[in-house]
């Protein structure tokens, strides 16, 4: 199939367009860093009431400004503060028993007259659950009803016509997402959190650690130092590590038996004694390692076994590159 060139009329489209384009998330992310540099204080004690609050947040709106709401709710979750989101139509038909005592109620509506809005917004009052306000206008009805209000004032929408919210809500979505950065850092979460509340994808994989991939207990393949070889290379065969370990009572580490090992001994192999054969000084590592960073240290080392030990140098586990390549750990 042969393509015919591009004609210059379509050339000179394509760059009025990508320009087009460029100007509007240029525009978008000028509105962000002035409200940045702008605003911050309006949004402190927002993050200090829903850091001290018992119950979930709950965000809520209409339209575009629920979908934003919904998002938020996410990232608040995602970084350690409970968090849902109402659909504020739904709040009338039996939603607003989601809305608990000590509950923080975070409402979105760049007009700040949204009438979906009047009925949550009375319960509120009514039973003094306090209200977070992200709106355009300080003197809207939303902004007035509300304990505390963040007003970004009029903003331009990038779309060509002016209407439809772009700008407004793509503000609105990082205004949210300072606000859960905000509370995630007085909260303290750490990257072990992350992990809690996303256990499954890539990034969850990045956050294992050693311990939740580690051979343990009966899997672990121990031999007494005196033990003969034949009865070595028996559990070396029945574990499928491809390693011995030899251990004190204490599982203090004595020394490892590997393939190579017993390669080098291979004339005096069956006439000697565990002890004989083994590496006296095995790589070790410990628990608390990220398993992704297990697996680099021992493809970089070349091994394809680990011990883990505690600072006691007793034996703990065995990590294996084949249990992270098959959690899909090694690699990530």
């Amino acid at each position: 199939m042969h393509w015919a060139p591009m004609s210059a009329s379509l050339i000179e489209k394509d760059a009025f367009l990508a320009a087009r384009m460029a100007d509007a998330m240029l525009a978008e992310a000028e509105t962000i860093r002035l409200f940045a540099q702008q605003n911050m204080d309006r949004c402190l004690d927002a993050v200090h009431l829903i850091h001290a609050s018992n119950g979930p947040l709950v965000t809520t709106g209409i339209g575009k400004s629920g979908h934003i709401a919904r998002k938020i709710a996410s990232t608040f979750s995602s970084l350690g503060k409970p968090a849902m989101f109402m659909h504020a139509a739904e709040a009338s038909h039996g939603d607003l028993g989601l809305v608990q005592p000590g509950s923080v109620v975070l409402a979105l509506s760049n007009s700040g007259e949204t009438t979906e809005l009047s009925d949550l917004l009375h319960y509120c009052s009514l039973y003094d659950i306090k209200i977070i306000a992200i709106t355009a206008s300080h003197t809207s009805t939303l902004a007035r009803a509300a304990d505390y209000t963040i007003a970004y004032g009029e903003v331009r929408e990038v779309c060509p016509n002016g209407l439809a919210p772009t700008t407004s809500t793509t503000l609105t979505l990082a205004i949210g997402d300072a606000l859960a950065i905000g509370v995630s850092v007085l909260l303290g979460t750490a990257p072990d959190d992350f992990r809690k509340y996303h256990p499954g994808g890539k990034l969850g994989l990045r956050l294992l650690r050693t311990s939740q991939l580690m051979r343990t207990g009966d899997a672990l393949p121990f031999v007494s130092p005196d033990a003969e070889m034949s009865d070595v290379v028996v559990t070396i065969s029945e574990k499928a590590l491809g390693v011995a370990i030899l251990s004190d009572r204490e599982r203090k580490v004595i020394g490892v038996i590997t393939d190579g090992d017993m390669r080098r001994h291979a004339k005096e192999l069956w006439s000697s004694r565990a002890i004989d054969v083994a590496t006296k000084t095995p790589i070790t590592i410990n628990r608390n390692l990220l398993a992704h960073d297990a697996a680099a240290f021992m493809s970089e080392k070349g091994i394809t076994v680990c011990l883990v030990t505690d600072d006691e140098n007793r034996v703990e586990g065995v990590l294996s590159i084949h249990d992270c390549l098959r959690a899909g750990v090694a690699g990530v």
